[in-house]
């Protein structure tokens, strides 16, 4: 299982796009890519006048917009021969393959795959439809042992397993980027910081369920993996010069390897504006409305929040209107699609205003295994809170001196578990005993488990 952080078979440079990429602008202190400076809305007089034009910043790097696929973009992958066309050309490739994922968020219901994108060296780019192919284990078997090289691998790879395509190894170039203390990780950033290279991104958010495609949004897809493989060869030789080679690849396996993710506890507790409900009936109804909405979204494959937006919930719990004039006569229930679901709506909050006492929801939420909020240690333990102090100082300060954001460091939920309730000795044994149970990875052990025992000491 192959994971060293050279890859093997790119023969690539960033030079090597310039061919196909337009006149290179000079990036600026806020954007990786050129942009045009906003204008201010007109006054009372017309519009404001506009100073001379800024000078471009001699020091900035410069960014060439990358604007057309090196061999073009191929067209969509959707028949068992294609694929199997495809599934011989990336077995016959060599080194790491590029490989990303589009979803529909926003549109439909849950994270399902629309779109997969793969590059490798000898194979070319491909884009495969998951819809009318919905098993892709071919792809996946001609790809053992190889590393794919993912930006953001933990929003990618549960879809991607939905179609039966899991990886041997993984590079997580965003990752990567935190790793090194890049301060701005996503892709179209750390292309244009490392490769100087400007990505577009105005399809990032489109709905990808769309058939067909249109072929912008397919150029879009095929440059989405187009320098992937470059950029992990150059942050892979950045974190062997930064010592962090080890690190990166636990990390990435971890990623890998990761479970899917618990179902959440009353997640209808996640309602946007909900922190405005304090009283259980108006909670019942929020629980009512949410339930009617997720279980109509996931009928139609729509979004929740374009079946009902949260605030149309919470003005409804909020107000308990008792007819369905009244529900209708509420802003966020006014629009024409949501009026024509009134009753349905109306039924939800009628559920709600008749649970019983005793089955109301709590204010408080379920009980949980989590620690209470920071905010209420003071008063609850003050020797946790003063540990909590403590450890979030010592990790502060290592993350600052190696460069790497606090979370990446210690997932912030374990250091408050360990404060809230920690080993009997505290000793470094124990503190790294603690932390390991608690999924942290060996390099993070390594480096915070000392000086988090250190000062604990110092509070006894």
């Amino acid at each position: 299982m192959p994971h060293a952080l050279d890859a093997e078979g790119s023969t690539t440079s960033a030079a090597d796009h310039d061919v196909r990429s337009g006149t290179a602008v000079t990036q600026t202190a806020t954007s990786s890519t050129a942009s045009t400076a906003p204008t201010g809305g007109d006054g009372p007089d017309g519009p404001p006048e506009q100073g001379p034009p800024a000078e471009a910043d001699p020091t900035a790097p410069v960014v060439v917009p990358l604007l057309e696929p090196a061999d073009g973009v191929p067209p969509v992958i959707d028949t068992p021969a294609a694929l199997a066309e495809a599934v011989a050309a990336f077995a016959a490739g060599t080194g790491p393959v590029a490989v990303d994922a589009e979803r529909a968020s926003g549109y439909r219901y849950g994270q399902r795959t629309y779109l997969v994108q793969l590059r490798r060296e000898g194979a070319g780019t491909a884009l495969v439809d998951p819809v009318a192919l919905p098993d892709l284990s071919e792809l996946s078997a001609a790809l053992r042992g190889v590393e794919w090289v993912l930006h953001a691998a933990s929003q990618d790879l549960p879809g991607l397993t939905e179609q039966n395509l899991r990886p041997d190894a993984v590079f997580d170039t965003e990752l990567a980027a935190r790793l090194l203390g890049m301060e701005r990780v996503g892709l179209a950033a750390v292309v244009a910081e490392i490769l100087g290279l400007g990505l577009a991104k105005e399809h990032s958010a489109v709905d990808w369920s769309t058939r067909p495609l249109p072929p912008e949004w397919l150029r879009y897809a095929a440059l989405d993996v187009e320098v992937l493989v470059d950029l992990r060869v150059e942050l892979g030789e950045r974190l062997r010069t930064a010592g962090k080679e080890e690190w990166a690849r636990q990390e990435f396996e971890a990623v890998r390897l990761a479970p899917p993710a618990a179902p959440r506890v009353e997640p209808w507790r996640r309602t946007s504006g909900l922190h405005a409900i304090r009283d259980p009936r108006r909670l019942a109804v929020v629980r009512a409305l949410w339930e009617a909405r997720e279980a109509d979204a996931r009928r139609r494959d729509v979004s929740p929040g374009r079946v009902l937006p949260d605030a149309a919930i919470v003005a409804a719990a909020t107000e308990l209107p008792r007819t369905v004039a009244a529900l209708t006569a509420l802003r966020p229930f006014s629009g024409k699609g949501t009026r024509r679901r009134a009753e349905q709506w109306f039924a939800a909050v009628r559920e709600g205003l008749d649970v019983p006492d005793a089955e109301l929801p709590t204010t408080r939420g379920p009980r949980t295994d989590a620690p209470p909020p920071p905010r209420a240690w003071a008063d609850r333990d003050p020797a946790a809170a003063a540990r909590l102090a403590a450890a979030r100082t010592v990790v502060g300060d290592l993350a600052q001196r190696h460069s790497v954001p606090v979370e990446n460091l210690l997932q912030p939920d374990l250091l408050r578990r360990l404060c809230w309730t920690p080993p009997g000795d505290l000793s470094e044994d124990a503190v790294a005993e603690f932390l390991t149970t608690g999924g942290a990875r060996p390099w993070q052990v390594e480096m915070v488990a000392s000086s988090l025992a250190a000062a604990f000491v110092t509070l006894r």
